[in-house]
């Protein structure tokens, strides 16, 4: 499958060309990106062409991965997938419902595949214990803490991203919790409950259609030393908690890859599809219009 890469920040630097360019099953064809000297350089890092004209890049691939701001992913997802592209986007799929419901429709209409890259869902240990854990059944709550220190780490290249700066934990964290506690605890009826904590950090509370209930924290600007992720359920079969992950970056994103090259030769959608996305979004925006009438701590 010959795949092009779309954006050239750290991300896409330390994840994303990586990862295509490493994997023996793509044929990692070139970068389009939205600074012509950045897109020259990622291309030239990879040896591989560096595109100024995003329509060109399309025409000439099956599929393409994404690494830009959520709207943007959103905007440029639709425009692959009409173009026959397969899609390899990153979480949060769009800011918005309408955005994320755009990308589905497109996708579907075209009868490309879709993965989304979150995370956890894509390293060995913990995807196991996921599986492992909606096998068992029987959860009576879960909770999810997932505490990063972009904000509060100088030296943390994501500290200066504007669309994380505008929304926060919910938007950038908030998708890999319930990735995790999703398919364990199954589709969430509504989110009860949403508060702010200290900077951007949120709390909320979601009741499941198992009938079982989730509390989440969520944050982006935690103290260094308390940064960290954990997910612990409490059910019939006791208590258990989400392992910690051996596998880096960059070998989770060629699992993502692997799960797209299967989606787009058997024609089955993969669980962390654009589908899956938009559920999550639907999400996002309803706390997110919950915290509209809360006061944010200072």
């Amino acid at each position: 499958m010959r795949i092009g890469l779309l954006g050239t920040g750290p991300w896409a630097r330390a994840a994303h060309a990586p990862a295509l360019s490493g994997h023996p099953d793509l044929d990692f064809a070139g970068v389009w990106g939205r600074r012509p000297d950045a897109t020259g350089e990622l291309a030239g890092l990879h040896g591989v062409r560096a595109y100024d004209d995003i329509d060109a890049l399309l025409a000439e691939v099956d599929a393409v991965a994404v690494a830009l701001p959520p709207a943007v992913q959103a905007e440029l997802a639709v425009r692959a997938a009409r173009a026959g592209c397969h899609l390899l986007l990153d979480k949060p799929l769009a800011p918005t419902v309408a955005q994320g419901r755009a990308v589905v429709e497109a996708a579907a209409e075209a009868g490309v595949a879709s993965v989304v890259f979150f995370t956890t869902r894509f390293q060995s240990g913990p995807e196991a214990w996921i599986t492992e854990q909606a096998r068992v059944g029987g959860w009576f709550t879960g909770r999810a803490q997932w505490l990063g220190a972009v904000f509060t780490d100088p030296d943390n290249p994501f500290a200066a991203s504007p669309w994380r700066r505008e929304k926060g934990a919910l938007w950038d964290v908030g998708p890999h919790a319930l990735s995790v506690l999703l398919p364990v605890l199954g589709e969430a009826r509504r989110v009860t409950a949403a508060a702010y904590g200290p900077g951007d950090t949120v709390h909320l509370v979601l009741d499941h259609e198992s009938g079982a209930s989730s509390s989440l924290t969520l944050s982006l600007t935690a103290p260094r030393a308390a940064a960290g992720a954990m997910v612990e359920l409490r059910g019939d079969a006791g208590v258990t908690l989400l392992p910690e992950a051996s596998d880096g970056v960059v070998p989770a994103l060629a699992r993502a890859a692997d799960a797209l090259l299967t989606a787009a030769r058997t024609g089955v959608a993969d669980p962390c599809d654009a589908a899956f996305a938009l559920r999550v979004t639907r999400l996002l925006a309803s706390a997110e219009s919950l915290l509209r009438g809360e006061a944010r701590s200072a």
